[in-house]
């Protein structure tokens, strides 16, 4: 089963006011009409009774299975799974829309709980896979062709044989699940009740971390540290759920005896441990080159001696400052996509036409952007808190290029259509990258150009450099967890040791600073998640590299990709454009495009 939709990009969006527009609302009746839906009373009837069906028809006898029978059991359980996912996707998707509201969250816990027992007789399904030999199974594989499509199902589970308990741990696991989905409900739950006052105003987090982007100075730092003293007024509770959720995994990781914190984050993305090293590590080396180089830049064009982390994500002195009303935003990602491939344009078009989008800023709504796929027999539904900056026209082309990418590898199934995490931000990066290049095709002075090219050049800064600069800090965290019970002051500790070497020297930090861990929802819902951002933008910036060269059939292979889902490893996925992942040589091609725009911009200084 699918997990739920967590949001994709750092909240680090952009604030503004006035009119925008229309803005959609998600219509989810697609799924169900509403929580009371005799449709989804019939789902869990059936669930319920297909599951014990499941388990008493299969228990114990996979390994005896011929090819045909084994090829109707995957299928019954990916039959599971959809039906199991849709309702987790309706109760989740409600939630995110209002997660102060108790009715909603009693529902999806309710629903969590539900399937939770549900499934606990289905654990067997995996661990018995993981005791068929070897030839059997490739001899399946040769006799039956529907079976062998499965294969890099297969291939995945069986990664986790050397970590598998026995077959009363695994349920015993399956059932403690619902714990440590409390906890990050907490977080959830934590996160949306927050309020803060700027200026007079009382804000949500999402509408503060928005002044940030203020042109205004003094507006900036009011917000920043208002969510300093909130952050810090909240953060025995925040280190709570980091201690209990790092010490969970502590626990589960040292009973499978999985050799670090990281392996079960790699064996989920289909990664190799050391394809995401040399990840890390050509990016830590290219900090002095990219973040370094860049703030020195803006530092200037600020009038600063030393930049604080409110001037971090500030407008430059000659940005535009209108707002980007809807009906804008929708025509320039459209215009973008469309004239990359007419195919993409058609794929979004029922985003904005079918209830597909939930895009106001709301009281109680979750922060962030996501795009959630759902199962392969809806639609995905992307979630905005749109504030009509260019920034979050740049978020509409990056979930919506998430959306794409859930349209197009539906038709793999249930079970091979979602993506591991370094895969998943292809086409949402390479949708971003399209509305960039139309956008700076259209500026008519050297001062928009410049004010684009900072603005692409911050967001890739945030995409790469802060996501690994997180990513350290999660090691870290883990790592000193497995030591003892960490105080608020010792995680503080550990987020300011990666601040400064990934930020440079432009940067001052102010007293509360030190507390801006708390709000980052990846480090408690998908621990080491953040690298795929990085992973993501390196692959997309090669990528783009090869098609701005011209190359053959680009566009066909673009959408082939994309329809592969997770049926393929990403050296499968990246061998028809003469790219390769595992090459070291392959991060720097990625990371010189971002080195590129900077010498673009210390050139316009001279």
């Amino acid at each position: 089963m699918r997990d739920l939709p967590f949001p994709v990009r750092d909240a680090n969006a952009a604030g503004g006011a006035g009119n925008l527009g229309n803005l959609p609302e998600w219509d989810l009746t697609d799924l169900y009409t509403s929580e009371d839906a005799p449709e989804l009373s019939r789902d869990l009837d059936w669930l319920e009774k297909e599951c014990a069906s499941f388990a008493e028809d299969y228990e114990g006898k996979l390994a005896d299975l011929d090819a045909a029978g084994l090829l109707t059991c995957v299928e019954r359980n990916e039959k599971i799974n959809s039906i199991a996912g849709r309702i987790m996707s309706f109760a989740g998707l409600r939630y995110y829309q209002l997660t102060t509201d108790s009715e909603r969250a009693k529902f999806l816990s309710d629903m969590q709980e539900k399937i939770t027992i549900f499934t606990t007789p289905l654990v067997f399904f995996t661990l018995e896979i993981n005791r068929i030999d070897d030839d059997v199974l490739k001899a399946h594989f040769d006799v039956n062709a529907d079976l062998a499509r499965y294969e890099p199902v297969f291939r995945r589970i069986r990664a986790m044989k050397p970590y598998q308990l026995s077959d009363e741990l695994e349920k015993f696991l399956h059932d403690l699940g619902v714990v440590g989905d409390a906890w990050e409900r907490l977080f959830d739950e934590t996160i949306a009740g927050l309020t803060f006052t700027v200026d007079g105003e009382e804000l949500n987090i999402e509408g503060t971390l928005n002044f940030l982007t203020e042109q205004d100075r003094a507006k900036r730092e009011a917000a920043a540290r208002e969510l300093a003293s909130v952050f810090q007024d909240n953060v025995k509770t925040f280190a709570r759920v980091h201690n209990t959720q790092a010490k969970e995994k502590e626990i589960v990781d040292r009973w499978r005896n999985m050799p670090t914190a990281q392996t079960g984050r790699h064996l989920s993305n289909d990664v190799e441990p050391e394809v995401v090293e040399a990840l890390r590590e050509a990016v830590v080396a290219a900090y002095p080159k990219l973040s370094h180089r860049y703030y020195e830049l803006k530092r200037k064009w600020l009038g600063l001696d030393k930049m604080q982390i409110w001037d971090r994500n500030a407008p430059l002195p000659m940005d535009d400052t209108r707002i980007v009303d809807w009906d804008e935003a929708e025509k320039t990602v459209m215009d973008a996509y469309t004239a990359f491939d007419p195919r993409m344009g058609e794929i979004a078009a029922p985003f904005f036409s079918k209830g597909w989008i939930d895009a106001a800023v709301k009281p109680g709504k979750a922060p962030g952007a996501f795009a959630h796929p759902t199962v392969t027999e809806v639609h995905p539904y992307v979630m905005l808190n749109y504030l009509g900056k260019p920034r979050d026209v740049m978020t509409l082309a990056h979930e919506l290029g998430h959306g794409v990418h859930q349209v197009l590898a539906a038709d793999q199934g249930e079970m091979l259509s979602s993506t591991p995490l370094t895969l998943a931000e292809t086409a949402s990066v390479f949708g971003e990258m399209l509305t960039f290049r139309k956008m700076l095709d259209k500026a008519e002075t050297p001062e928009q150009r410049k004010v684009l090219l900072a603005g692409k050049v911050e967001d890739m800064i945030n995409t790469v450099v802060r996501q690994i600069a997180f990513y350290d800090f999660e090691c870290k965290l883990h790592a000193a967890r497995r030591e003892g019970e960490l105080t608020p002051d010792d995680i503080n500790a550990l987020w300011m040791s990666v601040q400064a070497e990934s930020l440079g020297p432009a940067f001052e930090y102010m007293d509360g600073y030190e507390t801006f861990w708390a709000y980052i929802p990846h480090f408690v819902h998908s621990p080491f998640y953040v690298y795929a951002y990085a992973f993501g933008d390196g692959l997309v910036n090669a990528l783009y590299s090869v098609y701005e060269s011209g190359a053959d059939g680009f566009e066909d292979k673009y959408f082939e990709m994309l329809r592969a889902g997770g049926s393929k490893h990403h050296k499968e996925l990246l061998a028809p454009f003469g790219l390769d992942a595992s090459d070291p040589k392959f991060w720097d091609r990625g990371l010189s495009m971002i080195s590129g725009f900077i010498d673009e911009l210390e050139a316009m200084e001279n």
